[in-house]
């Protein structure tokens, strides 16, 4: 099914913007930009990392979820990628501070919130790398410009602009395990607007998730199939002003390594903006958001014999909307100020088939409910030499509506469970502040303070799940998670070439939302019901807190053709923990490693190009109790182009290339699940000069 869609889509990007590119305009002609407002000047005063278009294009996996992790810190919820991970663990996070599989770091596109609007994970495979051009990772929570979310930071995404793109491009590449990538773009630029098409595909018949020493008949390898789209179109409408239009698509399938673990996720996002760069700057966004996501889940019994379905999320659409309004109105030099409005209303359900007979579902349930986010927000900051000062604050409306739960008996229609849940409305009040000092002109100290907040997910309060054995209940009483933090620390740039960063940092998250471990199978839970013996049954709870301290070193060097750069992070987190989570007090929290190391050193002339990265991190804990172990990991990947004639390049990749054992995650009894093993690649690719 995916195969056909991802052709149609390869090839239209050569079609018509292709025929047309002989007429496009010069360079210089070029009057819109396709981005959004001026970067803030007080951003310097936070601790930022970017990462360009050479890096994102130049990576040995081709995905996002790869490319972020050379920002020590910046991390998912599980160690496994895109291919072999189940979708709902993929939420992204910052600084130590845990994750339950929503994201705990703000990700926006071209201005659009991009965390699934029912479950807060990251859709990957919706973003091909050859359609983004920068990517900004700003530490630290409070950043209520981009509105609330923004707990431990906040990924900037930025499609990319016509001086970064090629006429038209496509490349192809086979690897390891029947595995096939393609992908494609073409742009059509004109001195009044410029218009792309992109697309991507990516198939193989994937590897065995489970470790050899834990399999038994049941494991298999777990294919996956994926495509994506988007087309985006910019244009002058009046002086100083333009017009942004987006539209994609994306779909994914993928197989967890055992029968009736499925699942699949589709969405499609629109989106259009007004620019306006005159004296007054300003921008309107709205935007419109569809998902449709499902999943099978498997009782295995203690020999890995044979497999059970138990549950059948066949069916959870979801919709998300919102719109932004901000201007910049000219108050000095030297001086900048944002004001803004945002909404963003998000609507969901699970459509569930549980309490398997004979292989047969024998109750059906249905959950759901709306959340909405309406706030308010100045930012304003003021460079005055070799000082910069920024102040920005928001406060937000917030309102869980029209939760319920209704479960039935298949066979006679009876129903089991009628429960609506109250609405709840509150207000939220957040922002941050930051100060910049540049001593002499080669040193940077930073400082900063900051409150941020996340509203639950639908997923969080309505949805249960499981893993293996093990099976996770929904809270529909889960209260907002707050964060508060501080920050200081120091750039040093010697050249223009190099430069080191460190940064040192606490933040305390309030109410965080954890899975807490309620009691062991065999036993039937409320929520989720059986749990066969082995199996662990938990429960979604607000914590009292989760505190993490830690420092953050980032270096950069470059030297004609050769470049380097290098992340640490180094992390210690507690839970603070009372009443039913007492036991946990004190426990490092779930999936958070002390240490993450990053580090690329690449050597590039003309087309050219030759990269290695190396990546550590340490040993964390995968379940709430500290009780599950999984092991330290480093990997080494590697990239290689060479120049053929007429615009071809020949790339290779490598990922993992010493094949190190990545654990994943730990079910069960003790089953232990890893991460994508050694992955080889061979490729052609063409841009067009």
């Amino acid at each position: 099914m995916l195969r056909p869609l991802a052709i149609a889509l390869l090839a239209s990007t050569a079609t018509p913007a292709a025929a047309q590119i002989a007429d496009n305009a010069q360079p210089g002609d070029v009057v819109v930009t396709g981005r959004g407002l001026d970067d803030r000047a007080g951003d310097r005063a936070f601790d930022t990392v970017t990462i360009d278009r050479d890096r994102i294009t130049d990576n040995a996996s081709a995905r996002l979820e790869s490319i972020l992790a050379d920002v020590a810190g910046l991390q998912q919820f599980r160690r496994s990628d895109s291919r072999s991970a189940n979708p709902t663990s993929q939420g992204i996070s910052l600084r130590g501070i845990g994750g339950n599989a929503s994201s705990r770091a703000l990700l926006i596109l071209d201005g659009v919130p991009q965390a699934d609007p029912f479950g807060g994970w990251v859709p990957f495979p919706a973003y091909s790398a050859e359609r983004l051009g920068r990517i900004r990772v700003t530490r630290g929570g409070g950043s209520g410009y981009f509105g609330p979310g923004a707990l431990a930071g906040t990924v900037e995404m930025e499609s990319a602009t016509p001086d970064q793109l090629s006429p038209l491009a496509m490349g192809v590449a086979y690897g390891s395990r029947n595995s096939l990538e393609a992908d494609g773009s073409a742009a059509l630029v004109r001195s009044g607007g410029f218009a792309t098409i992109a697309g991507s595909y990516a198939r193989g018949d994937g590897f065995t998730p489970t470790v050899s020493e834990s399999r038994g008949p049941v494991d298999r390898p777990a294919p996956y199939e994926q495509a994506s789209g988007a087309v985006r179109g910019v244009i002058s409408i009046a002086p100083s002003t333009e017009l942004q239009a987006n539209v994609s698509a994306f779909t994914d399938s993928r197989d967890r390594g055992t029968a009736y673990t499925a699942n699949s996720d589709q969405g499609a996002d629109a989106s259009l903006r007004l620019v306006g760069r005159g004296n007054w700057g300003w921008s309107v966004l709205g935007y419109l958001q569809t998902r449709a996501f499902s999943s099978q889940f498997a009782s295995i019994n203690p020999a890995r014999t044979t497999a059970t379905q138990t549950l059948n999320q066949y069916n959870t659409p979801a919709t998300g909307v919102g719109a932004r309004i901000e201007v910049a109105p000219p108050i000095g030099d030297g001086l900048s100020l944002r004001l803004g409005s945002d909404i963003r209303a998000v609507s969901g359900r699970t459509q569930e088939l549980y309490t398997y007979v004979a292989g047969a579902p024998t109750r059906q349930r249905y959950a759901g409910g709306e959340t909405r986010t309406a706030g308010l927000f100045a930012d304003g900051s003021a460079d005055l030499g070799r000082v910069t000062i920024d102040l920005g604050g928001r406060i937000d409306w917030w309102r869980i509506a029209d939760g319920y739960l209704k479960e039935h008996d298949l066979a006679t229609g009876a129903p089991l469970t009628n429960a609506p849940f109250a609405n709840r409305d509150g207000t939220e009040a957040t922002g941050r502040a930051g100060i910049a000092w540049r001593p002499v002109d080669a040193l940077v100290l930073r400082g900063a303070a900051y409150r941020g907040w996340r509203l639950p997910t639908l997923n969080e309060l309505y949805r249960p799940f499981r893993v293996g054995a093990d099976a996770t209940a929904a809270n529909a009483a889960l209260n907002p998670e707050r964060l508060t933090g501080y920050e200081g620390g120091a750039t040093f740039t010697p050249t223009a070439t190099t430069s080191l960063g460190v940064t040192w940092f606490h933040n305390r998250l309030d109410d965080a939302i954890a899975n807490v471990t309620m009691g062991r199978g065999p036993r039937t839970f409320p929520g989720v019901g059986f749990v066969a013996a082995g199996g662990v049954y938990r429960v979604r709870q607000n914590l009292d807190a989760i505190t993490s301290t830690g420092i953050e070193v980032e270096a950069s060097w470059r030297s004609g053709p050769f470049n380097a750069r290098a992340s640490w992070q180094h992390v210690s987190a507690r839970v603070v923990a009372s009443g039913a989570a007492a036991a946990l007090d004190g426990l490092r929290p779930a999936q958070t490693p002390r240490d993450q190391v990053s580090g690329t050193l690449g050597w590039r002339s003309g087309e050219a190009s030759l990269s290695t990265t190396l990546r550590y991190v340490a040993r964390q804990f995968d379940d709430d109790q500290n009780s599950n172990v999984l092991r330290p990991a480093t990997t080494l990947d590697a990239v290689a182009t060479l120049p053929l004639a007429h615009a071809w390049t020949v790339e290779a990749r490598a990922e993992n290339m010493f094949d190190a054992r990545v654990e994943a995650g730990i079910s069960g009894n003790n089953i232990v699940e890893r991460a994508t093993p050694r992955t080889l690649w061979l490729g052609l690719r063409y841009r067009m000069r």
